[in-house]
């Protein structure tokens, strides 16, 4: 009797668990059983596991063979297993000595040819496997930069299973024929996964050769602000106004005004898009903000994830710690909007589904563009109106009071004037010039708290900033009032004081004052407290 085991990665969202693949021969009639709780495409390795090895030049074991997954209860899915699986068999079959396989954990996919193809999901796989102890990892050659972001493995990337079964022999390494020149490499396939969806850049919108530049914008220097603010402090923002005043330009350029990702955000943001299938080919590790504009007939599940068997990552977490762009918010249905509550206020998503329980990271800025009415005069500088007043206040409406209440900025954007079209108003600032005072306020905030779980002022609670860092002497007084008189709720007061200490970071003061309370009531309710829309030192 043959046995072997060696190991693997079980995904459950971005969370691994380390699977053990065990293999057992036994005399008897030639079979080969799969067990632990398999999906199809993993059922299918028994055919692909197979031919590999015969194509790779090992024999295939005449006998009764068993092959489990442990622990049997964690439910497996993916071709990731393939490699593993075929080690264990060859391990059981003393082509491998199985005592080389025990500590190794190996991911890929196996061609029937013997080439190991990549799957995604190799950073979240490493990163589990490092955290149950394991200093050795095998993964696909064109997955090793991926692999390497996380310290402490050992990592060894293979093109072939006879590249792997040679240098855990101590035999001499064969070297594979290379791909015909000017033909895609077929390798590369399996990074990318269908059905991610245009529209969910990184970095910014899709649109290559140009640079995106808040100097463009003409005019709205109250959205402007917005902008800034929101990307100062990581607050969620709705701009509304006539079609063509700019919107969709300034949500666009919102990436580019926050800040690069730490090495902590990277290793997230650079997981989930691994695990999603988006990972672009030959990059290691995201460093920018990511970018997703669903269009507005996107799904409920397509928003927060979901989908059949094991629930895949939405776009509110292929948008952690970047811009979540809804354009033309009321077009999107009220079940899909109303689904976004749970993870703007919690940071994740937990999605419940027969195959278990799965929580993705949901940290994300959420920009809203809405027209004023179905044909989106209303209100409009020169502009006739047809709707009537209850086409209007039904278009308003799909946009409900719980979620709305959750947005921390909500700026009217008017029609681009004659005047500032030819350029004869001020100018803005480009996005260099804004992303600096940006990248100070959240240094200033950091510093403030370093010591907390909190990172961005959007992320401190109500109770937090009012005990611990309270604001000037009467700056509250007149949110409080609002507070009253019903215009504010308990929770749209904490978000005014946390919108109040960005705006009070962006200026370099070291706590909020009455001037800073009062802009951040003028950028929430749009009505005027008497306060320019600028932000400077001398503010």
């Amino acid at each position: 009797m043959g046995f072997a085991r060696t190991c693997s990665v079980a995904l459950v969202g971005v969370e691994g668990v380390v699977v053990e693949v065990q293999a057992d021969l036994e005399p008897g009639i030639a079979a080969f059983t799969l067990v632990g709780l398999p999906d199809k495409s993993l059922v299918e390795s028994r055919d692909r596991v197979r031919a590999a090895v015969v194509n790779s030049g090992a024999d295939w074991p005449q006998k009764k063979l068993t092959v489990g997954l442990s622990p049997a209860s964690v439910p497996k899915s993916g071709s990731g297993f393939d490699l593993a699986v075929a080690c264990a068999v060859l391990g059981a079959a003393e082509r491998i000595d199985p005592r080389v396989l025990a500590d190794i954990v190996m991911i890929g996919e196996l061609g029937l040819d013997g080439r190991v193809r990549p799957v995604p999901g190799v950073l979240p796989a490493v990163l589990a496997a490092a955290g149950a102890g394991y200093e050795q990892v095998v993964v696909p050659e064109c997955t090793v930069g991926e692999a390497t972001l996380v310290p402490g493995v050992s990592v060894l990337g293979v093109r072939s299973l006879r590249q792997l079964i040679a240098v855990l022999t101590d035999e001499p390494v064969p070297d594979e024929d290379p791909d015909e020149r000017g033909r895609p490499d077929p390798m590369l396939s399996g990074l990318s996964m269908p059905g991610g969806g245009a529209g969910m850049g990184l970095g910014g919108p899709p649109h290559e050769g140009h640079s995106f530049d808040l100097a463009d914008v003409v005019g709205q220097m109250s959205a402007r602000t917005a902008i800034e603010v929101a990307a100062a402090g990581g607050h969620h923002v709705m701009l509304s106004g006539p079609p063509g005043a700019g919107k969709t330009m300034l949500a666009e350029r919102l990436p580019a005004v926050l800040p690069p990702l730490t090495r902590q955000e990277s290793l997230e943001v650079t997981a989930i898009h691994s695990v999603a299938g988006m990972l672009p080919p030959g990059t290691s590790m995201i460093d920018r903000a990511p970018y997703c504009a669903p269009h507005h007939s996107a799904t409920m599940q397509s928003l927060v994830g979901g989908g059949p068997g094991t629930a895949r990552p939405g776009a509110v977490s292929l948008s952690h710690r970047g811009v979540l762009f809804l354009d033309e918010a009321p077009e999107f249905s009220g079940q899909a909007l109303d689904a976004l509550r749970q993870p703007l206020e919690a940071g994740h998503v937990v999605i419940a589904r027969s195959a278990g329980v799965v929580r993705l990271p949901a940290r994300f800025l959420l920009a809203l563009a809405a027209n004023p009415c179905p044909c989106g005069q209303y209100r409009a500088l020169g502009g006739e109106c047809d709707c009537p007043p209850a086409a209007v206040r039904r278009y308003q409406s799909r946009l409900s009071g719980p979620l709305l209440d959750r947005v921390d900025l909500r700026v009217e954007v008017d029609a681009v004037t004659r005047n500032e079209l030819a350029g004869h108003g001020p100018r803005g600032e480009s996005t260099q010039v804004v992303a600096d005072r940006v990248r100070a306020a959240r240094e200033r905030a950091a510093a403030r708290l370093a010591e907390t779980p909190w990172r961005t002022n959007s992320e401190v609670p109500g109770h937090a900033l009012r005990t611990r860092w309270p604001a000037a002497p009467g700056a509250l007084d007149e949110a409080e009032l609002d507070l009253e008189r019903g215009f504010l709720t308990a929770r749209g007061l904490d978000r005014v004081l946390r919108v109040a200490w960005t705006v009070a970071d962006l200026a370099g003061r070291d706590r909020p004052f009455a001037q800073d309370v009062a802009l951040a009531l003028q950028l929430r309710t749009g009505i005027s407290r008497g306060v320019p829309m600028t932000i400077g030192v001398g503010s």
